[in-house]
């Protein structure tokens, strides 16, 4: 029976529902713009905002109108998974929340609970993991912290966008028990005990149909088997067709205003083509959305936006998070009582990766490197020395806003000057600071119409972040100009063509002086002719081939020091939506960088700064390898703790690390093309290697710690019933010295299927915090759903009777205790 509450918003909904006209129900399944679904005024129905997510509010001058702030910028999905703690990503979900109650908008879009089954899929730095069950649980976390805030949440990408190749038309071919163990169990899940306002669907096909009207998915699966309730949200640009997606289980194309919709579907209710009842369906959904955000009501929570305590916490989520993949010669922690000297190198030293590239990524108003928050914690009688040793930019990077200063105010960025016509005449219509110039369709923000002609002048300061050639680069598909110090050095004029994305990227170099600052602006103009603006400022540091001393500067320093720190990674945005890696590999030289500081230094660390597993050629030449991954804007602060023992690691990898990409469940089929099989079947991640007995790189929940632990005492519900519940309880003890924080990971196996199923399957975990010396009863449940496969000739979940076997341990290859019961 529903609640008196429900009630009362259905009646509200029926009410509201009886008095729409035709044309004001379908004008509600399509945005009112890019961000805002579609007012009602005549029946004071508002517009409820969305904002990009998932690991920051991604707010910036657009078209819609929405603020734009300085937002904290949290740990990616990855790091999410990876800290394996409940209880701190859901105060992560109500810190998301407030930010986006502060920046106007009622629903963040996220989480991406899609499964990491490649590790060359350009997304997985923002996803959480390969097994579902951890997703499902990090996700439910999320959900809950953001909703219980008052915002809501966007659950995607669903389902089966597993790639960016071709992610837009692909389709995806896989089996029914594959889609419901593998890619849908997450969802399944987040769905049944998190209850997401809004569910975002795919941009791929799904055995031929469309993500945004495949019937079988949306309607069949998620709103009558599962009971969502909810409203089904496009990706943005993701609807194909007029009616079908509507009657496929659509309820919102994204964005606005229609596309596909609008009088189209008008028209298709009215020649029969699709029932008015299926519309009131959607608009039904829409309404219960409207009257959830409280804004039909004026009852929007309160917000509030990057404070100290949102900081704080982004650098608590970064330090659980980290994971220690080696630690063999116990360098780690540093001893600072026996160092005196310690070597900074690498190209992420002086500037992490906190993200990677798409709608996800957000540039916060600070950021902390790993070399500032190491020196803020180092006293002076430790000497701290830096060299870069080489870059690991495949193409050049944006001009990062540390380097710029506006014109007039403090902070960071240029002031921007935009101007509603080409000769920079008048008063600008806007002024504004942007932290960077990297606009792939610019426009002047705050619902300002944008001229068909325009120009836009940004200038500042530049401060030279070091001595020697700079190269100077703006990709544009216009009119542009850079100055330095009123020298121009570029003057660029992009034929007008028929290929709306071309751009032209003229480069410069010019020789500057570390700590110099220099005047510098840059003219843009769009003529009315081309159809919208697009540039981006880059820079970066380019010495000749011929002058570059950097890697044998980099080797000396380390053979002066006591212990060597190795700061490795992909460039910022290397990793992306949008596209996928073309190999594991670190970028430029840094693999040799790694194997020549090892060389001339026994005591070298190697922190890595990546979203997804890379090859490590050089892994038996260095003692200790540290996982950072894309550790947000306190990540610099976050890795020194955990490098100098303020703070004992304790993630765990929620992805297998590879040995090789040969080694991967899906290498055979992936990207694939037209058609993505999905031949691997049930077996992603640590299934795969565990059912070819492949040794991996480092195996899923891996994770080493500062201190040990001991696992006795596993007891276990001998026999249970259908439907019953198996209990599993294990006692562990920190036998080491300092305390610590363990993964206690809980696999099930089936000794005897009808159907060929996994070696083991996490099917539990908790973390838990010990003092020296301290233990601790751990309890987990079992319920038949974690006994169950899909039989898809049944057509439902099915736990056969039979002994299963429970293994308990720090990982999926380091199991401590096993123990068996009789399902009867």
């Amino acid at each position: 029976m529903k609640s008196d509450t429900n009630q009362d918003v259905n009646s509200r909904v029926e009410e509201l529902l009886a008095k729409l006209t035709l044309k004001e129900k379908v004008s509600l399944l399509s945005g009112r713009d890019s961000w805002n679904t579609m007012p009602i005024e005549r029946l004071g129905i508002p517009p409820v905002p969305m904002t990009d997510g998932p690991h920051g509010v991604r707010l910036a001058h657009d078209e819609a109108g929405r603020k734009g702030g300085p937002a904290t910028s949290f740990p990616t999905g990855v790091s999410m998974a990876s800290s394996w703690d409940l209880e701190l990503v859901e105060r992560v979900g109500n810190a998301l929340a407030e930010e986006t109650l502060a920046m106007g908008c009622s629903i963040l879009l996220g989480p991406c609970v899609n499964i990491v089954r490649h590790p060359l899929a350009g997304r997985n730095f923002e996803a959480y993991s390969e097994d579902p069950y951890l997703a499902g649980r990090i996700g439910i976390a999320w959900v809950k912290g953001m909703q219980e805030k008052g915002a809501g949440a966007s659950l995607k990408h669903f389902a089966c966008n597993n790639q960016e190749t071709e992610r837009g038309r692909g389709n995806s071919v896989i089996d029914e028990r594959t889609l419901r163990e593998i890619y849908l169990a997450q969802f399944e899940a987040i769905v049944k005990e998190a209850d997401p306002w809004t569910v975002m669907c795919s941009y791929n096909r799904i055995n031929g149909v469309y993500g945004s009207q495949n019937h079988h998915t949306l309607t069949e699966i998620l709103k009558d088997e599962w009971g969502y309730q909810g409203v089904v949200v496009s990706d943005w640009g993701a609807n194909h067709t007029i009616f079908e997606s509507v009657a496929g289980g659509l309820d919102i194309e994204m964005p606005g205003p229609a596309h596909y919709y609008g009088h189209y579907l008008v028209d298709a209710v009215r020649t029969w083509q699709i029932d008015e009842a299926v519309i009131d369906n959607a608009v039904r959904r829409i309404l219960r959305l409207v009257i959830k955000s409280g804004r039909m009501d004026g009852k929007t929570p309160a917000g509030s936006l990057n404070t100290t305590a949102h900081q704080t916490l982004a650098r608590e989520l970064a330090e659980q998070s980290i994971v220690l993949l080696k630690n063999k010669t116990g360098i780690l922690p540093l001893k600072t009582s026996e160092i005196k000297s310690i070597a900074v190198i690498g190209p992420h030293a002086d500037f992490g990766s906190i993200g990677g590239g798409g709608s996800s990524f957000l540039e916060p108003p600070f950021r902390v490197s790993p070399l500032q928050g190491l020196k803020s914690r180092l006293d002076s009688r430790i000497e701290v020395g830096f060299e870069p040793g080489c870059d690991n930019y495949v193409d050049m990077p944006i001009a990062p806003a540390g380097y710029l200063l506006p014109s007039s105010g403090g902070g960071h960025g240029l002031t921007g000057e935009y101007f509603n016509n080409t000769t920079f005449n008048g008063n600008p219509v806007v002024t504004r600071v942007d932290l960077k110039v990297n606009f792939w369709w610019l426009n002047f923000g705050n619902g300002i119409p944008l001229p068909a002609a325009y120009g836009v002048r940004w200038s500042g300061k530049l401060v030279a972040p070091g001595s020697g050639r700079f190269a100077f680069q703006v990709n544009h598909n216009s009119i542009c100009r850079l100055f330095i110090n009123d020298e121009m050095i570029i003057e660029s004029h992009k034929p007008v063509s028929n290929d709306m994305g071309a751009q032209v990227k003229p480069l410069a170099y010019k020789e500057l002086v570390k700590d110099q600052v220099y005047d510098l602006r840059l003219e843009f103009i769009k003529p009315s002719e081309v159809d919208f603006g697009a540039i981006a400022f880059l820079f970066a540091f380019s010495p000749k081939p011929e002058e570059d001393d950097r890697l044998a500067k980099a080797v000396a320093l380390a053979k002066k020091s006591d212990v060597a720190v190795i700061f490795a990674g992909l460039p910022e945005g290397y990793e992306s939506e949008g596209s996928d890696r073309p190999d594991m590999e670190l970028t430029g030289k840094q693999n040799e960088l790694i194997s020549a500081v090892a060389k001339v230094n026994p005591n070298t660390v190697v922190v890595l700064n990546v979203g997804s597993p890379v090859t490590m050629p050089w892994l038996d030449q260095v003692p200790t390898v540290v996982e950072a991954f894309y550790p947000g804007m306190e990540g610099g602060n976050a890795v020194a703790c955990v490098l100098l023992g303020e703070v004992n690691p304790s993630g765990k990898l929620s992805e297998t690390f590879p040995k090789r990409l040969e080694d991967t469940p899906a290498y055979n089929n992936f990207p694939g093309g037209k058609e993505v099989l999905y031949g691997e079947g049930i077996f992603v991640g640590y299934r795969h290697y565990d059912l070819r007995d492949i040794e991996p790189l480092f195996p899923f929940g891996h994770g080493l710690s500062y201190t040990t632990f001991e696992y006795s005492d596993l007891k276990v519900t001998e026999k249970v019933k259908p439907g019953g519940e198996v209990t599993v309880t294990v006692t562990v003890k920190n036998t080491g010295h300092v305390a610590g924080k363990e993964v206690v990971q809980l696999y099930v196996c089936d000794k005897v299927s009808s159907l060929p199923r996994p070696d083991k399957e996490l099917k539990g975990f908790q973390k838990i915090s010990l003092d020296p010396g301290e233990s601790k009863t751990v309890t987990l449940k079992l319920d038949e759903r974690a006994l169950s496969f899909y039989n898809p000739y049944l057509e439902k979940w099915v736990a056969e009777p039979g002994e299963f076997e429970v293994l308990v341990g720090s990982s999926s290859r380091d199991i401590r205790a096993k123990g068996s019961f009789k399902l009867l």
